[in-house]
């Protein structure tokens, strides 16, 4: 159309889509002597539905007999020890309680029970007695449940980036900002153009999210719809997050698993999600309607929960597809596009499992495929102050001063870390939040924001008027103060 494209990039695969699924799959491809590129819209990857996810590892006993829900779930389950393990990032295996209220729900969980059980789910049923036991904040008057000790509980965004950071140590490569505006194949290969990149790829993996079906039909395949579903969620601060160890299920509903109590990788307990159908794609407002809807359901299982410890809440939309299942499938129409959506919960579950079958996939496609002799699977470990003791303190702060300078009070994180997470890749104040913590404690940022846009702005070398909250459009500092007096001044 005339315009010039500041770069054309030719890859042999080309990955669509930096979220849980796109990063786990560009980690698993970067096993192999494969020159591969990762292609994220948002200014950081882990920024589409994943950073809204509930961070829950099911257990695998939810799932449908028959569909690639169940297919992907319990192997993804039992890869999650040993991959965060490897990339170092924060695993909380503290089990799942699928709780019944009722005689007649206590029916269902054994139903439950039984499909667990026949997959090769590890499943204990507890009574009344034995759950109160275990965990005794719950509403007295429930009648059992279902405990799924596997079950766990992740930061989904430290997932993804720590994917993507150990997929480029093993020489991967990414673009951000980077939203795919066209795409289509010829000759054999397959084109995606972006504001500022056309990129030629021999295979191209579809992991766009909510946005799977709009790429799809760029390549002429529309056979396949994705339908937005809202979840908003609530997260109380540090003073309560005793209250429950496990993650807690109701029995259920026709359209999602119900509003849940989730004690997070993180420390905080959160409550939600709701599942509403929704038409926009990119509608992360909650409401007061959508708060009263979870705190009803959170409360009737853990009633001692006090709407006053809320600290923050958010909205994500999964990528509900029109099958009702996970896409996993070479496209019909398009040789070499692999499409990978509709993958909603259990998405993260079943996200290392689905990435470990994409070789398979792309070579029915035809690309061969040669291990690595060297590829590393661990990441340089992250230092988390708060988690050492008095003495590894001392002495990492004798080694490196920055380590003493507390710049988030409410989760006690240091200048050093968030150092540490510029050079890893972040970019923007929500990257320096969900790699570190810094500015997700009681206050949101209210005392350390000023501090962290100093920081990323001397690292990077950029002006603080530069540095974002989310990527352009969301500047926190609009001009220094100095500079507009001396403007005035001058004037």
């Amino acid at each position: 159309m005339g315009r010039r494209y500041k770069e054309t990039i030719p890859v042999q695969v080309a990955i669509v889509g930096g979220g849980i699924v796109g990063t786990a799959v560009v980690r698993e491809l970067s096993r192999y002597k494969l020159d591969l590129l990762l292609i994220e819209a948002e200014p950081e990857v882990g920024w589409g539905s994943t950073k809204a996810n509930s961070g829950i590892v099911h257990g695998g006993f939810h799932e449908e007999p028959g569909t690639l829900k169940a297919k992907y779930c319990l192997p993804g389950n039992q890869m999650y020890p040993e991959l965060c393990r490897d990339l170092d990032v924060c695993f909380e295996q503290n089990g799942i309680l699928m709780v019944a209220r009722t005689a007649e729900e206590m029916d269902t969980v054994r139903t439950y029970f039984r499909r667990g059980t026949e997959r090769g789910v590890n499943l204990r049923l507890l009574s009344r007695d034995e759950v109160l036991a275990q965990e005794p904040n719950l509403d007295p008057g429930i009648a059992g449940a279902l405990f799924a000790p596997e079950g766990g509980s992740v930061m989904p965004f430290e997932l993804a980036a720590a994917l993507m950071e150990n997929a480029v140590q093993n020489g991967a490569r990414y673009l951000v900002n980077a939203k795919v505006q066209n795409a289509w194949s010829e000759a054999g290969k397959k084109f995606l153009e972006t504001e500022e990149h056309r990129i030629q790829a021999d295979y191209v993996i579809n992991a766009a999210g909510l946005f799977a079906d709009d790429l799809a039909r760029m390549f002429g395949d529309d056979y396949f719809t994705i339908h937005p579903r809202k979840g908003e969620e609530y997260i109380f601060d540090l003073s309560v997050k005793d209250v429950v160890k496990s993650t807690i299920f109701p029995v259920p509903g026709p359209i999602s698993k119900g509003i849940l109590v989730i004690p997070t990788a993180a420390g905080n307990l959160m409550m939600g999600p709701t599942g509403d159908n929704i038409l926009e794609k990119e509608d992360l407002a909650t409401s007061q309607y959508g708060f009263e809807r979870v705190f009803a359901g959170a409360k009737s299982l853990v009633p001692s929960l006090d709407p006053r410890k809320i600290i923050a809440q958010f909205a994500g939309v999964r990528a509900a597809s029109n099958r009702g299942d996970f896409i996993v499938e070479l496209s019909p129409n398009v040789p070499g596009l692999l499409h990978l959506a509709g993958i909603e919960s259990p998405g993260l579950t079943a996200a290392p499992a689905i990435a470990a079958d994409v070789p398979r996939l792309l070579g029915e496609a035809g690309l061969e495929l040669d291990l690595k002799e060297d590829f590393d699977p661990r990441r340089r470990p992250v230092i988390r102050f708060n988690l050492l003791s008095r003495e590894e303190q001392d002495a990492l702060v004798k080694e490196d001063p920055s380590y003493g300078r507390i710049i988030c009070r409410c989760e006690t994180i240091t200048e050093g870390e968030i150092v540490d997470a510029v050079q890893r890749g972040a970019r923007t104040l929500d990257g320096i939040k969900f790699r570190t913590r810094a500015g997700a404690g009681r206050c949101q940022g209210g005392f350390c924001q000023p501090l962290i846009t100093e920081i990323i702005s001397r690292e990077l070398n950029i002006p603080v008027t530069k540095v974002t909250k989310r990527g352009p459009g969301s500047e926190q500092v609009r001009y220094k103060v100095k500079e507009l007096y001396e403007s005035e001044v001058q004037a």
